[in-house]
């Protein structure tokens, strides 16, 4: 190991979803940035792959979110007119359940404070607009037109891409080993080289708590399996005939997609069958319970999207206890910036989280809302 000659004024540590967006802006706002990832870019060991990522609206989580979420379109608008790419696709979104479902009543709570346009659609109606739902008589949904997806892969490498356009450096396939204060910022060591920085920031997904031992316990990873089956009416599941979806369905949290640069009508349950784990220990292998449980919702309720099964593909979670984000300055060293438990719903912010980060680790401060995201919460 040597000791590298080059000061950054900011180190990235996981150039994922949130840290590629972290390195974009920082790059952009000028500063001298290098980011670090111990995969390649992009990989398939963590949160990010997996084709699509659902974007909404109507969030049923908590109001709290939209404010973020109107920043994280417009960001995501301004990167895919500098790369080229179309990153968003929005054909809107649905969220179903029955009537007294905290999900489909919070979703219309988030439309009405923040004046989203939306309807409230009968089983039998939103059958015959969209006739890939085949959800039980007594259901509602909400439909909200600006919900939709990211192409998730492409977001990344259009990070990347326009980070190096700004400048920024990126070593992929350079594991981070250790990290520590210094009297005058902070010094990275990896396997392969030391490196000195004025500021961190440190956004590793589902290795954050190895890094960053303050994050024992409030960034747990979780398994989670993925599924897509060839639809018997193709039809019925292109983008323009089959929203996005969030569903309780028989008490459980399903989400979906329609067909998009990978055959199949993409299906999975959020938390799917509550594994927690570690990067070390994920079981990253479906199993036949994996796909009997997608396999079942999708027949149930989504029955010409059930064909033969064509993919399964296993990711990560990282949980906070409450689910909600983990986004501030360190608890003991203000030039740290920490990202980590978006528990299973971040992936849409990304764009919006790289720019508070840039923030965070910058001028100590954002004006975004991130109170709900403070460290100190979790005791």
């Amino acid at each position: 190991m040597t000791s590298s000659d080059t000061h950054y004024d900011v180190i990235v540590v996981g150039v994922g979803g949130m840290g590629s967006a972290a390195t974009y802006h920082l790059a952009k706002r000028g500063h001298d940035v290098l980011g670090l990832e111990q995969f390649d870019i992009p990989h398939e060991k963590g949160s990010n792959h997996g084709v699509t990522r659902i974007i909404r609206k109507a969030y049923f989580e908590s109001p709290a979110y939209v404010p973020l979420l109107d920043r994280a379109y417009e960001n995501w608008e301004t990167l895919q007119e500098e790369n080229g790419r179309q990153l968003l696709h929005l054909h809107g979104s649905i969220t179903a359940g029955r009537p007294d479902e905290k999900n489909l009543n919070g979703a219309v709570k988030a439309c009405e404070i923040h004046d989203l346009p939306y309807e409230v659609l009968t089983s039998d109606e939103l059958s015959s607009r969209f006739p890939g739902y085949q959800l039980p008589d007594e259901f509602k949904a909400v439909y909200q037109p600006d919900g939709g997806f990211l192409a998730s892969d492409r977001c990344l490498i259009a990070h990347v891409e326009e980070a190096f356009n700004y400048g920024a450096e990126i070593h992929a396939r350079e594991q981070v080993l250790d990290w520590k204060p210094t009297s005058t910022g902070v010094r990275v060591e990896t396997d392969d080289e030391v490196y000195t920085a004025d500021r961190l920031v440190i956004s590793a997904g589902p290795w954050a708590q190895e890094l960053v031992e303050e994050l024992a316990g409030s960034a747990t990873p979780e398994r989670q399996v993925l599924g897509w089956l060839q639809p018997n009416k193709p039809s019925n599941f292109t983008p323009e005939n089959f929203p996005i979806f969030t569903a309780t369905l028989e008490g459980e949290p399903f989400y979906g997609f329609p067909t998009f640069e990978a055959p199949g009508f993409k299906i999975g349950r959020h938390h799917h069958l509550e594994q927690d784990t570690t990067p070390e220990t994920l079981d990253d292998t479906p199993r036949p319970e994996d796909e009997r449980l997608l396999r079942n919702a999708a027949e149930t309720y989504f029955p010409s999207g059930a064909g033969p099964t064509l993919r399964l593909a296993t990711c990560m979670y990282t949980n906070s206890p409450d689910e909600e984000f983990v986004i501030d300055t360190h608890p003991a060293y203000s030039n740290v910036v920490l990202a980590a438990g978006f528990s299973g719903h971040g992936y849409k912010f990304c764009s919006v989280v790289g720019e508070i980060l840039a923030d965070l680790a910058i001028d100590g401060e954002t004006e975004h809302p991130i109170d709900l995201f403070r460290f100190d919460r979790l005791g």
